[in-house]
């Protein structure tokens, strides 16, 4: 996937609260929305000057000193110039979307519903998901769906799917803990490409970090392609 069509993607179905862009620079901010829509990304090319700049700001305005970056860009060489660590390097995962949709799906296992229901509420919040990333989810001005899972008799995950260009993204896929490997999260993937088969996507995408072991081995199991997403870049102010 082209990373210019990803970011396209990911602000149509995860969309920033407010975003300023102040020369090459994009800051974000979305309180209690999590890194991806709080890190600070490059629109052009940068020099150190450009750096400087952006670090002003953005202890101007109390933000953690955070961006958005790729491997070997001229942006990510300054930052490690600058002291800059790498967090949370991440993988995006691709497929069309018919194969993954034409893979058996238990029955009673997964309900699209949309808003979510205060069940799905609580499965978010127990896995860290919680009011500021919900919000996001209600302001995404895409075609979009939260899916809930079912297994052992009882609500046990719940997935959010958006819809943008004829990709339907997935974001915020959550298993309660008791009921891991069990196939769930199989089921809420398969029922995300379900939904989005019959709402016009042509291709399946996600986001996971390269340290979840468990999900990147779940997404190469469904024959999802991975390439290079992006990391952030941090430093204490």
């Amino acid at each position: 996937m082209d990373p210019d069509d990803l970011t396209q993607v990911l602000e149509a179905t995860w969309p920033t609260l407010e975003q300023r862009q102040v020369g090459p620079w994009l800051f974000r901010t979305s309180p209690g929305g999590g890194k991806r829509v709080n890190a600070t990304q490059a629109t052009g090319p940068v020099v150190q000057a450009h750096l400087d700049q952006a670090e002003a700001h953005m202890r101007a305005a109390g933000k953690e000193l955070l961006f958005q970056s790729r491997v070997d860009t001229e942006l990510d060489t300054i930052l490690a110039q600058n002291g800059y660590s790498i967090l949370d390097e991440t993988l995006c995962y691709q497929s069309p979307i018919a194969p993954l949709a034409e893979q058996e799906l238990p029955l009673v296992t997964a309900f699209p519903i949309w808003p979510p229901l205060q069940i799905m509420r609580d499965i978010w919040a127990a896995g860290g998901i919680g009011p500021g990333r919900l919000a996001i989810m209600e302001r995404a001005d895409c075609k979009k769906i939260s899916i809930l899972g079912r297994v052992d008799g009882r609500a046990a995950g719940v997935v959010y799917v958006g819809l943008h260009a004829g990709y339907a993204m997935i974001h915020a896929l959550e298993v309660l803990p008791a009921h891991r490997r069990k196939g769930l999260a199989r089921s809420l993937v398969i029922a995300a490409a379900q939904w989005g088969r019959d709402n016009g996507a042509t291709d399946l995408v996600l986001l996971v970090t390269r340290q979840n072991a468990v999900a990147n081995a779940l997404y190469q199991t469904l024959g999802m392609t991975a390439q290079p997403g992006y990391h952030y870049r941090i430093k204490s102010a």
